[in-house]
């Protein structure tokens, strides 16, 4: 809840909800229109509280830092999903190479003995 969570960070209860209104953070809602925080909810005020004390960053400055956050996590997603798609072809590559290559082999009747070499 908002008076918690603003006690557990030192904070004023009216900060919580401006940074709602400019929508840095965006907390669920009971029935009763009760603000409650996730965990989620919680590292994300933790990332902002960051960067308005620690850095001085403006509530502007901190909208900006979060979306290009946002663009970062999605574009690693991008990525993983990419490097996933390239592994999952190269494999499948690899298993038609071998069975090509083992369909193409002609079994022995019998064992090939390899003399061994004259030692003079």
């Amino acid at each position: 809840m908002i008076s918690a969570v603003a006690e557990m960070y030192g904070i004023h209860p009216q900060t919580l909800r401006l940074y709602e209104r400019e929508g840095l953070l965006k907390p669920s809602r009971t029935e009763g229109n009760t603000r409650l925080y996730t965990e989620e909810d919680l590292e994300r005020l933790e990332f902002i509280l960051n960067l308005a004390r620690d850095l001085g960053v403006n509530i502007a400055g901190i909208a900006i830092v979060l979306q290009m956050r946002e663009r970062m996590e999605e574009m690693n997603r991008q990525m993983q999903g990419f490097v996933d798609y390239v592994r999952t072809e190269m494999l499948a590559r690899m298993q038609q190479e071998v069975a090509h290559h083992s369909a193409a082999m002609v079994p022995l009747k019998r064992p090939i003995v390899v003399p061994p070499k004259n030692k003079r």
